[in-house]
């Protein structure tokens, strides 16, 4: 069925540029605690102290997010 349909993919709303795969995403359901804002930052999430660095589109360069570091 997915090579009839293609992959499910995720697009950036503002200017609809594909930025993942559905399947690349290892966490649809993970929730931030509270957050200190820097480029490369420490955040604090539910299960603790993590280094995080935000996720940019790369075509507006709007911040779509982060990831672990």
């Amino acid at each position: 069925m997915e090579q009839l349909m293609g992959p499910r993919l995720y697009s950036y709303c503002n200017c609809r540029n594909h930025v993942s795969l559905h399947g690349d995403v290892i966490s649809k359901a993970f929730q931030k605690w509270k957050s200190i804002s820097i480029l490369q930052y420490d955040r604090y999430l539910l299960t603790g102290l993590h280094t995080v660095a935000d996720v940019y589109c790369a075509n507006c360069r709007e911040v779509l997010g982060w990831k672990y570091e």
